[in-house]
């Protein structure tokens, strides 16, 4: 019953923060009014300045900040054990995420809604806007790379997954024809389509698994094709193919995490363990070698789970652009990433409980369809539970063996098993955590494509390089760019084998310490804004702390440790760790500038 009770709790936890914590900064705060008008009706021009519907805008921008940082993230984490994880995630979510999401919301609502890259030059000093966009090109760069990686080793691995998310493209555009060409309902049209979404699941896992031959590059091809779908993506009308496609998946996101949460409850009674399936923090000792330890790594890893600074680039990139009222920020702002912490305490929940019922054991039949079956369990053997666990964290003494398969698996298989509590079959609970996993990946890599057009156009724009600041010269660009380091060569942890299209998984370990770091410099954009402007700041001391102090941390550590980056011959990484970290620093000690300046009397912002 612990299972259900941590489940209940941070739920509980959530929702009084937003109605307590959140209003307080909605009225005191941001002081948000109803009736001020928003970037999306000044600037409207029915591309990306778009007045939308709160709902609509909550589905597109909670699909797209929630990609597989929450999943992959505590997934890994819980290697330290479930309870350090847990804390962070709800802790971190509402005093820090939350914050930081709709800070960055409001600043750009308050500034004809502007990123918060172009922010940051009125408020800090013009040499930080391009310090800022610098960053931010290196931190999408790096975005694109991993989350193609993680969906193309999803199609790869699951490939029942291949057919609901692919068809979920052109039954988008039809929704999104319909609703604003034709002004038919969106409302019902998405139900009708969630419900092709999940035939297609069925279809996908019982009849038409969607196989690569052996002999192509799957990860390759389908990072290929993906970055296709985002250059599409990223220069359509944002109504035509991304709030459409966003607000679909997230009804089906919703339901999916609906049905693994009705499980847990239901697993929960039959005996789904979360103390007796983990340990609640390993050890040092008991650590592979090579692991790194708990602090900081921790809060690194688990990222999008807890706080993430790509969430500013949403929320100044696209959703405020589509903001129909100045007071949605906080539904959408706060709101959005309370539920992303609820799908990370989730995934920490299946990856231990959930797997804790027992291994999904993976066969290929003759068919080419996958077949999936649960090992039995003891369930009066109360370490049968741990026995289960420890197969999916099982690096054989070396962390380096540990990969996405492992972890990403373990929570497809956990939530599978939460599902079959309810009485749907194993491959089709598998298909519909496996098409979660991939749906969420890809409602955040096509957003991050555009917000990355946008970054190119500014920088461009700033240093006088006309031709990208044409948005198709600009999006090719940003595609050329991530498809040239994700198909770099890299070893693959379950082979030792060195392949192409590993890049990803090269600039894994710098994916969470600058998404960290982006975060800490919002937040401090955030406090020199408020402190211009005479509001509270003291609320933010803390966040801007923990997300400079301890991804810094980080950082040097991977560099300088014996076992970083440059002892391990990661050239690659090395280059853009030390890039980022001076970028860094540059745009830290223009910020302390401009708070010297400010304690001294400047005028208000």
């Amino acid at each position: 019953m612990e299972t259900l009770s941590v489940a209940l709790g941070a739920g509980l936890l959530f929702l009084v923060a937003y109605h307590t914590y959140g209003r307080w900064l909605a009225r005191r705060v941001f002081q948000l009014r109803a009736d001020a008008l928003t970037p999306s009706e000044i600037y409207r021009d029915d591309v990306d300045f778009v007045p939308t519907k709160r709902s609509v805008v909550f589905g597109h921008h909670f699909t797209s900040i929630a990609g597989t940082g929450p999943i992959v993230g505590p997934a890994i984490a819980v290697f330290w054990g479930w309870l350090p994880a847990l804390l962070w995630i709800v802790l971190g979510s509402i005093l820090i995420g939350a914050v930081h999401d709709f800070g960055a919301l409001v600043l750009s609502l308050r500034n004809k809604g502007q990123t918060v890259g172009e922010i940051a030059a009125s408020v800090i000093s013009p040499r930080a806007r391009l310090l800022f966009l610098s960053i931010l090109f290196f931190a999408l760069l790096i975005v694109l790379a991993v989350f193609g990686l993680v969906i193309a080793t999803i199609f790869a691995t699951y490939p029942g997954s291949v057919l609901p998310v692919w068809l979920s493209l052109p039954l988008a555009m039809v929704v999104g024809y319909l609703s604003h060409r034709r002004g038919w309902s969106i409302g019902w049209m998405s139900l009708v389509t969630l419900g092709l979404l999940y035939f297609a699941v069925y279809v996908g896992a019982y009849y038409l698994p969607v196989r690569l031959p052996a002999a192509w590059n799957a990860v390759v091809v389908w990072t290929m094709l993906l970055l296709v779908y985002c250059f599409f993506a990223s220069v359509w009308p944002v109504w035509l193919l991304l709030q459409p496609r966003d607000y679909i998946n997230s009804h089906q996101l919703i339901t999916s995490m609906g049905l693994l949460l009705v499980g847990l409850v239901v697993a929960s009674w039959q005996g789904a363990s979360l103390i007796a399936s983990a340990p609640a923090v390993v050890p040092a000792s008991e650590l592979p070698r090579g692991a790194p330890p708990l602090f900081p790594f921790l809060f690194i890893y688990i990222a999008c789970g807890a706080c993430s600074g790509f969430h500013c680039l949403v929320s100044s990139g696209t959703t405020s652009k589509q903001l129909a009222r100045e007071t949605d920020a906080l539904y959408v702002g706060y709101g959005s990433m309370l539920l992303e912490g609820l799908l990370a305490v989730v995934v920490v929940l299946a990856c231990c409980a959930g797997v804790g019922m027992g291994r999904v054991e993976h066969t290929q039949l003759a068919s080419g369809v996958a077949s999936y079956e649960r090992m039995p369990i003891d369930w009066t053997d109360a370490g049968a539970h741990a026995v289960a666990w420890r197969t999916y964290y099982d690096t054989q003494g070396d962390w380096d063996r540990f990969g996405l398969r492992q972890s990403v698996g373990a929570f497809v298989d956990g939530g599978a098993n939460f599902l079959s509590a309810l009485g749907i079959p194993l491959p089709m609970g598998v298909g519909i955590i496996a098409v979660l996993v991939a749906c969420f990946a890809a409602t955040t890599l096509d957003s991050a494509t555009r917000l990355q057009r946008y970054v190119v156009q500014e920088l461009s724009s700033a240093i006088h390089v006309k031709p990208l600041t044409n948005k198709y010269a600009a999006t090719l660009l940003a595609v050329v760019f991530s498809a040239a380091i994700s198909f770099l060569p890299g070893k693959n942890p379950a082979t030792g084998v060195v392949e192409l299209g590993r890049g990803g998984m090269i600039l894994w370990p710098l994916f969470g310490t600058v998404n960290q770091l982006l975060a800490g410099l919002a937040i401090m954009v955030l406090v020199i804004y408020l402190f211009r402007n005479r509001r509270p700041t003291w609320f933010l001391f803390v966040p801007l702390l923990v997300m400079t102090v301890v991804p810094s941390w980080a950082l040097a550590m991977n560099l300088l440790a014996e076992n970083g980056f440059v002892a391990k011959e990661n050239w690659l990484l090395t280059a853009f760790s030390c890039i980022v970290g001076f970028l860094l620093i540059w745009i830290a000690l223009e910020a302390f500038l401009t708070w010297r300046r400010l304690q001294k009397g400047t005028p208000n912002f």
